[in-house]
């Protein structure tokens, strides 16, 4: 509760012992916050004390006030409840109270006060109102009524609420196909006592709900004959369409209005809505929700939630001790909710969520021109579904317990070596700062001792790759050439290339607001000395250079950088949400691109960079272009095969690039978790994606073998 805390000067000439006198003095308010010890041998101290507390929602202080006789019929408990009550009820967010008036009459006194309660149904509720005081035993104490707390809660009036929740808006793709829909969910169940034929009745509700019989039967099995003992849920058009299999004895469909995620696409990004979470059930009644309300949990469902729920109306009134009407005390009319479009397409994403299948991964498609995602899988998946229908609750518990962590975002939120696809900075770095040319030579006989013989590195391709300038060695991937563009890069200074990759984007946050992200790590010699109390090496240098090391990117990273290479050098913040409907006050809200950087890099170098990508899936050095062959349409891109942590553990496969290649659009990235290498895994399911998008038909995927490059 924020409180506005009041000094209160009193200045009032007291007369203890002497003739009763009535004395009424009118009190200041002063504008300094502190407040004043506590003196509780004079009643305005005691009032003022009693007054401030309550500002501070300090209740177990407030009683501390109360008259001895008070407190021995009225328990602590009671006391803050009647208050924690009658503000939960109001919704009440804050209360200020100013006195104005002190009066002294022999052992009884009073002080006048306005209080005014801030909420978030009714705005401002204000009254005048009285704390009573009296001496007892020689002190000042309050002498307490429930009254005190409003002045018509006496006689055993309270507040009551009747809720006007709007219903809540729909999630949309960018073609206006529901993502998160209103809908009638029917739970379906039986009453034991009125089975006829319980071998209809299981066989038909085992073809409706998915469980077997002796599922079902065991779910009934001894309860009482009379109760509704739900088994699962179905949407209203499912009940519809079964409505002559179920209207058997026995059976019973009960409707509830729902929320719908159609097949559970975009489940990551969409989210899901459900009850409020204990912990948050405060901060949720402060903004005028009922404790039984629905909100949302994750995605867009959470990221939107005062969009899509719109705004709660009602009506407050009194009533008295047996709940009869008394009388209204404020109204308000509901707000609806505003529905949001996002920027994927319901079809797109699906068929990617599909190519990406059961494989651990993710998959991210940007708009290379604005930020804009049009796909985000990531696997394993799960169908927010389950965390609205009421009797999934083995589906949440599987979900939740499972150790592949299907709820985490492994586009957004999982971080992984990138391997070679960090070539590209690599060699942006080796042309900016390292003195090279596109057409510097290097030699790779298969290995690299650089940093001396016991400490050789080897190339993937075991023969080597002979010599080869620096724009085939990106094509190719050879190793040996980035080892040795690492090493110079590290003579120019050590950070050099940790600052060329933040500055391609890595190792920090895109600035996607809707969804969880994560920064991921660029190590530099500063981090290394902060965490391990060690010294930046060369090695580490020669190691980032090729995407391996203490190196820790997301895929929408990636995604990013790969878009700023495909447009000429801009880096946008991604974005999912296209627009936000016009309300009934409110305009609609459309998001403009938003430009956060620039690639450190020239057009010149960035155009030589771009041809070397291009030729990853076109020429004969390329280590993708059987991947890609007969493709009709021009792909740039970077395979990557990126150590996993594990003794066993077979490397992160990647594929990051952008097509058409001569008139970028889109910008992709594919990873797969410990799938093998880049051109094996990743490169076959981003021509998958990529023939999704132009609506072609999919390409078999080809038998792992014998990889053309990392």
């Amino acid at each position: 509760m924020k409180i506005r805390t009041l000094m209160v000067g009193w200045l009032v000439a007291m007369l203890v012992g002497c003739t009763p006198t009535l004395v009424q003095s009118p009190i200041p308010t002063a504008t300094s916050s502190p407040t004043p010890a506590v003196d509780v041998a004079v009643p305005e101290s005691v009032g003022r004390a009693f007054l401030a507390a309550w500002q501070q929602e300090d209740y177990a202080a407030m009683y501390t006030f109360l008259a001895p006789s008070l407190q021995a019929g009225l328990a602590q408990p009671d006391f803050e409840l009647a208050y924690r009550n009658a503000l939960a009820t109001t919704t009440t967010i804050s209360v200020v109270t100013t006195p104005r008036l002190l009066g002294v009459e022999a052992d009884r006194a009073w002080v006048d006060f306005d209080v005014t309660w801030e909420t978030a149904l009714f705005g401002s509720l204000q009254a005048s109102n009285r704390l009573a005081l009296v001496q007892e035993a020689g002190r000042w104490w309050v002498d307490w009524r429930r009254e005190t707390i409003w002045p018509d809660l006496a006689g055993g009036a309270a507040f009551a609420v009747e809720y006007q929740t709007p219903p809540r808006a729909n999630i949309y793709d960018r073609q206006g196909a529901g993502l998160a829909i209103a809908s009638t969910l029917v739970t379906v169940g039986v009453i034991p006592g009125q089975i006829q034929d319980e071998t209809a009745v299981l066989t038909a509700l085992s073809a409706v709900l998915g469980e077997s019989p002796e599922e079902l039967r065991l779910a009934y099995a001894g309860q009482p004959a009379t109760w509704f003992i739900p088994l699962g849920e179905i949407s209203g058009e499912e009940s519809l369409a079964y409505a002559n299999s179920l209207n058997l004895p026995g059976i019973e469909r009960r409707e509830r209005t729902g929320r719908l995620y159609p097949d559970g696409v975009g489940a990551h990004v969409v989210g899901w809505i459900s009850p409020i979470p204990a912990e948050q059930l405060e901060d949720y009644r402060r903004r005028g929700y009922r404790n039984d309300a629905l909100v949302g949990i994750a995605g867009v469902e959470a990221w939107g939630e005062a969009v899509l729920a719109g705004r709660n109306g009602g009506r407050l009134s009194l009533v008295d001790a047996n709940g009869t009407y008394l009388r209204s005390v404020a109204e308000s009319r509901p707000q609806r909710g505003r529905s949001i479009q996002l920027t994927i397409d319901r079809a797109f994403q699906q068929q990617v969520e599909q190519i990406l299948g059961d494989r651990r991964g993710a998959v991210v498609a940007l708009d290379v021109h604005s930020g804009a995602i049009l796909a985000l899988a990531s696997s394993p998946r799960f169908d927010n579904n389950i965390f609205i229908r009421s009797t999934d609750e083995l589906q949440r518990a599987a979900v939740l317990n499972d150790p592949q962590r299907p709820l985490l975002n492994r586009a957004t939120q999982g971080v992984y070596p990138c391997g070679s696809v960090f070539k590209v900075v690599t060699i942006a770095a080796g042309l900016e700062a390292g003195g090279l040319t596109a057409s510097s030579t290097f030699y790779c006989p298969g290995y690299w001792d650089g940093l001396g013989s016991a400490n050789r590195k080897v190339c993937w391709r075991e023969s080597g790759h002979g010599t080869i300038t620096l724009a085939d060695a990106l094509t190719a991937s050879c190793d040996v050439t980035f080892y040795e563009v690492g090493r110079l890069l590290d003579g120019a200074g050590q950070a050099v290339l940790p600052t060329y990759g933040r500055a391609f984007g890595l190792g920090v946050t895109t600035g996607l607001t809707e969804v969880p992200e994560v920064a991921g790590l660029m190590p530099d010699p500063d981090w290394k000395l902060e965490i391990y109390q060690e010294s930046w090496t060369t090695g580490d240098t020669v190691n980032l250079a090729i995407g391996q090391g203490f190196l820790l990117v997301t895929p929408l990273q990636v995604a990013r950088m790969m878009a700023a290479v495909a447009n000429g050098g801009t880096l946008y913040r991604p974005y999912l949400v296209e627009r936000i409907s016009a309300g009934s006050d409110l305009p609609e809200q459309v998001t403009s691109p938003q430009a956060r950087g620039r690639l450190p890099i020239s057009a010149e170098h960035l155009a030589q960079i771009q041809a070397a990508l291009l030729g990853v899936t076109t020429r004969p050095i390329g280590t993708a272009t059987s991947r890609f062959a007969g493709l009709n349409v021009l792909v740039a891109g970077k395979t990557g095969t990126a150590q996993a942590p594990g003794e066993t553990a077979l490397p992160h496969s990647w594929f990051a690039g952008y097509f058409p290649a001569d008139q970028p659009e889109v910008a992709l990235v594919v990873m797969v978790e410990n799938a093998g290498e880049g051109s094996s895994v990743a490169a076959p399911l981003f021509r998958q994606v990529v023939e999704a998008y132009y609506g072609l038909p999919l390409t078999p995927l080809p038998e792992i073998q014998a990889a053309e490059g990392d």
